[in-house]
């Protein structure tokens, strides 16, 4: 059933990562977060097959990584093109697609900018315009990322992201294997993390004509609650949930959210 598989994509700009799993009918595709400047999907097609096992029998779902070799000032727009770019390759359209953090960033602009492609959007612990707690996070996440200081930026955010009581436990596997996954270089996280700061998608959220899911922590540390609520304003055929007690990685934390995404996006 989980039919997991690990590819590359040679699109115009450069290589892209992706992996797909599942058998089902529908087709759904994931855009994860600007950990993916730190390491891609490649290889990681069973561990995410198992993770997201029970969307296996009712989606066919891609996962993309941004393209392996980045161009300094890059912008979420760009890294969009290049996700249209991949989806064309593989003949990908009207998809149900889910954003998490950096990759809603992403996901906006394809559906305002590509609205043939997204059928169903969700987009989850992300924003459509800048504020002072992303640019700060971000900022310290640069810093760490130019000092070279991997397990700096990893407890930093896990500190930022998950409950007391998930924290616990997170910072004891970093405190051991603090170093691994550690990549060669910090280039590709310090551009994609640079773009987060420039990403300014609010004015044309109106643009967005899909149905739309946003799904926010109110107890977010990254790109606050509040960035959810304004989003979900702006889009105009959107519903909203926020979650109690819960942060940037309420993905991983809330037991309901897989449930909860494949429920609106298997809806005609």
């Amino acid at each position: 059933m989980l039919r997991a598989k690990n590819g590359i994509l040679d699109i115009p700009s450069g290589a892209v990562d992706y992996i797909r799993f599942g058998s089902g009918k529908r087709t759904l595709v994931m855009i994860p977060g600007v950990g993916d400047g730190l390491k891609t999907v490649k290889g990681m097609a069973l561990p995410f097959a198992f993770l997201y096992r029970s969307l296996a029998r009712e989606f066919t779902v891609y996962v993309f990584s941004r393209r392996r070799i980045l161009a300094p000032g890059m912008t979420t727009r760009d890294m969009a093109e290049d996700l249209n770019s991949a989806m064309d390759a593989l003949g990908l359209r009207a998809v149900s697609l889910v954003g998490v953090s950096q990759g809603g960033m992403i996901s906006q602009w394809l559906a305002i900018d590509h609205p043939e492609k997204v059928e169903r959007l969700v987009l989850t612990v992300t924003l459509a315009r800048p504020n002072a707690t992303m640019q700060d996070v971000i900022a310290r996440w640069i810093g760490m990322a130019e000092r070279g200081d991997f397990k700096g930026i990893m407890l930093d955010t896990a500190e930022r992201s998950y409950s007391e009581k998930r924290l616990k436990q997170m910072k004891m596997e970093y405190l051991l294997f603090g170093n691994m996954g550690r990549p060669k270089s910090f280039d590709r996280f310090r551009i994609q993390a640079a773009s987060c700061v420039s990403h300014d998608a609010y004015e044309q959220l109106d643009h967005i004509v899909c149905p739309t899911l946003v799904i926010g922590g109110k107890d977010d540390r990254i790109v606050t609650g509040q960035a959810s609520v304004e989003m979900a304003e702006r889009i105009p055929d959107c519903r909203l949930y926020m979650y109690d007690g819960l942060g940037h990685g309420l993905y991983e934390e809330a037991p309901d959210f897989v449930n909860r995404v494949s429920d609106f996006c298997r809806q005609p």
